[in-house]
């Protein structure tokens, strides 16, 4: 063994060639951290200083090969100025030039995923070769920023500009048959081939051809495309990047600067050599580096994190799930059995009548053709995962369930009534959830036998594209109820969150008050689609009205009458409002093609919005005043509430971390990921800050009155995130 460190080996292979080997101690993966970077400069310089190196070969004993920065080092770099990031920087990219200009042939064996500095290290060896299942890619723009360790410099000299634009701004992770066709990588192999491989590259490297002269593979040409100036006559380099900025601008919008920063980047570094580049690339990256964004993306990167942990910490007490059941067919139902079926968890779905169940069939049936035109799935799979979901109506096969998930219809009596009956057909080790958004989980364990094996399982709509799941505790619901299903959630493919039992949960109950906010502008003359686009802008996927609309009136009704009852003395409200009028007009929103605004299909059979003129005489009646207010009164009298009602159900404990009260948000109702969620939006805007302006709306109520945990913070000068 030449070096022996926590994250790297080195060792001789013989006839000079050595084996570079990434396997960071303690860890199921590698990662560049503070030790992989340090030990990296350590072995870089000492095969430097060898005289009888003839080849390096650099491989991983991982299942991944390297899957980027330990993002936790992040959290010093925001506070460092400017010449210290660049010089972080620089520092990592004169090793991974020393690695790049070493008097031999490098080949690197991707045998896994290489991710952002994980292919940028590749990038700085001579040779790729690829596992057939590998990915690479430079997904950097993730998290507000782009590839800084010679990324921007090396790629598009490899595969061109316009590949390299696709590539970076996207920040996909790339098959390696598509990489192998772009250029990144040279060669790709079954898993079991790719070592051997990339020795034969360094062999051939070394051999020459019939001539004598000149060796088989010329790596030294090789190196050098990468460290020349960019190839693009002065035509071409105007069209492509303008017509690239033009493209990617449209695509990333006005809230993520990464994208478009990073081809502007490449723009000013096409005509220079190598280390010039880096150099540029250096500045560019400091300046999306320190920006609100990255802080922001960041954060949130960190909070998934956390959040996973939280939910692996229940694994010890879960039960297995070999056999899910879902009571009630229908779109819901039909979603639920697809996402478990289509996961390898076999389902049987429930429903009283022939219809439903079609219907439910129907729902997953049409996901899965969906997944096999595009490429995603073959048929033989999609047969598969259909002879997963098993439509019944009867329950005679329920005593060898393992979790059931009621998803019947919004209604107390009515769920209170079919978990009573399931529980009489299920084993006593059977878990129940019920998939409500409103209904109290204590107040339908009252009619149960069981309530420690019964917790909530609140899916979001769509349920195959929303990834969160409420897990929602009851009063008597047991830590393995719980366990399990946040295990079969995951297994589902989805991030649950485990939240205390209260009316609306944690998005419900943060939802509604961002919807009394908006009835309260429309009393006070705002017209709804100025709104709409004015919260649209500050980045929502959708405003308000529109949003409406996709939740159905109705049930908008229902649930408003839900966080009326709970909370009287914030939610409650006299009179008719917005969506009470629209139902009385039957103008349920999307589901029957009038809401705020009118419907129809695009031609991807897809619902298409329309201005609805008629909705202004609808709406005239509630109109109290007539205020002027500014885009930024609107957004503050919009946020506000949802804001301050999200620090409620962190101070009463019905979420337990900041964390998993931002994420919630985010994958529950889209709150903008690059805001970071509303607790973090409160610490960007000073919580002391965010009281004062809170100050100027007391008269509209208690949902505009910060609390006294918040008052708290501004005399002690604290925030929710350290």
């Amino acid at each position: 063994m030449i070096y022996q460190g926590k994250a790297l080996k080195v060792e001789s292979l013989g006839d000079g060639i050595f084996e570079l080997k990434f396997d960071l101690e303690g860890e199921s993966i590698n990662k560049f951290n503070e030790i992989t970077l340090t030990e990296l400069h350590e072995t870089v310089r000492l095969l430097q200083e060898r005289t009888d190196l003839k080849g390096l070969l650099i491989s991983s004993t991982k299942e991944a090969f390297i899957v980027g920065a330990d993002i936790t080092m992040f959290h010093g770099v925001f506070d460092k100025s400017d010449d210290d990031i660049i010089a972080m920087n620089m520092e990592i990219n004169r090793t991974l030039c020393a690695l790049e200009d070493l008097p031999c042939p490098t080949v690197v064996a991707i045998n896994g995923l290489a991710l952002g500095g994980g292919f940028e290290l590749c990038l700085s060896a001579d040779y790729r070769v690829m596992a057939e299942d590998a990915k690479v890619g430079l997904p950097e723009v993730k998290l507000g920023i782009f590839p800084g360790w010679g990324g921007t410099v090396r790629l598009p000299r490899m595969i061109g500009a316009d590949n390299a634009f696709e590539w970076i701004c996207a920040g996909k992770e790339v098959k390696a048959k598509d990489a192998l066709f772009e250029g990144a990588v040279d060669v790709v192999v079954p898993l079991e081939n790719v070592r051997q491989a990339a020795l034969d590259l360094l062999d051939q490297c070394q051999q020459k051809r019939s001539d004598g002269v000149t060796n088989k593979l010329d790596y030294l040409a090789k190196r050098a495309e990468k460290q020349q100036p960019l190839k693009l006559g002065q035509l071409d380099n105007l069209m492509v990047f303008e017509t690239a900025k033009g493209f990617v601008s449209g695509k990333a919008g006005p809230h993520y600067p990464a994208p478009v920063a990073a081809i502007k980047t490449i723009q000013k570094h096409a005509g220079l050599k190598r280390d010039q580049a880096l150099e540029v690339e250096a500045k560019g990256f400091v300046k999306v580096a320190k920006t609100d964004v990255c802080r922001n993306l960041v954060g949130l990167f960190l909070s998934d994190q956390r959040i996973k942990k939280a939910a692996a910490a229940h694994a010890p007490m879960a039960s297995k799930v070999d056999q899910a059941a879902v009571l009630g067919a229908g779109i819901m139902g039909g979603g639920i059995a697809y996402q478990s079926a289509s996961r390898n968890t076999p389902i049987l779905m429930k429903d009283i009548t022939e219809k439903a169940l079609q219907l439910g069939l129907d729902e997953a049936s049409k996901l899965l053709t969906k997944r096999v035109d595009q490429g995603r799935m073959t048929s033989a799979k999609m047969a598969a995962v259909l002879g997963g979901i098993r439509a019944t109506q009867s329950y005679g096969d329920f005593g060898n369930v393992d979790i059931v998930v009621e998803a019947v219809v919004e209604n107390p009596k009515i769920k209170a009534s079919v978990l009573a009956e399931v529980e009489q057909e299920v084993s006593e080790e059977t878990v129940l959830t019920s998939n409500t958004s409103t209904i109290s989980i204590s107040h339908l364990a009252q009619g149960l036998k069981r309530p420690e094996n019964f917790c909530g399982m609140h899916f979001f709509n769509p349920v195959h594209k929303m990834p969160l799941v409420e897990v929602i505790r009851g009063e008597k619901t047991g830590d393995r109820a719980i366990a399990t299903t946040v295990a079969y959630a995951q297994a589902m493919g989805k991030t649950p969150i485990v939240v205390n039992d209260c009316p609306g949960f944690l998005v419900n109950r943060v939802l509604f008050p961002y919807f009394a906010g908006f009835g309260k502008l429309l009393e006070d003359g705002v017209d709804f689609q100025r709104i709409d686009k004015v919260m649209e802008k500050f980045g929502w996927p959708m405003g308000p009205a529109y949003l409406l609309d996709v939740v159905g009136m109705d049930t908008a009704v229902h649930a408003q009458k839900v966080m009326a009852a709970g909370y009287p003395d914030r939610m409650a409200s006299e009179g008719k409002g917005a969506i009470d009028v629209m139902v009385e007009a039957d103008r349920l929103g999307q589901k029957n093609a009038r809401g705020f605004y009118n419907y129809e299909l695009d031609r991807k059979g897809k619902p298409r919005k329309k201005a609805a003129p008629e909705v202004a005489a609808l709406i005239a009646p509630l109109v109290k005043q007539t205020l002027e207010l500014t885009d930024e009164q609107i957004i503050e009298r919009m946020m506000m509430p949802l804001c301050i009602e999200t620090v409620r159900c962190l101070e009463e404990n019905i979420v337990s971390s900041a964390a998993e009260a931002d994420m919630g948000l985010i994958y529950g109702i889209g709150f903008p990921p690059f805001r970071g969620g509303a607790l973090r939006y409160i610490d960007d805007t000073g919580v002391a800050a965010f009281c004062q302006k809170a100050d100027a709306y007391v008269e509209l109520g208690g949902l505009y009155h910060p609390t006294s945990g918040m008052k708290t913070m501004v005399v002690e000068n604290t925030r929710f995130y350290d």
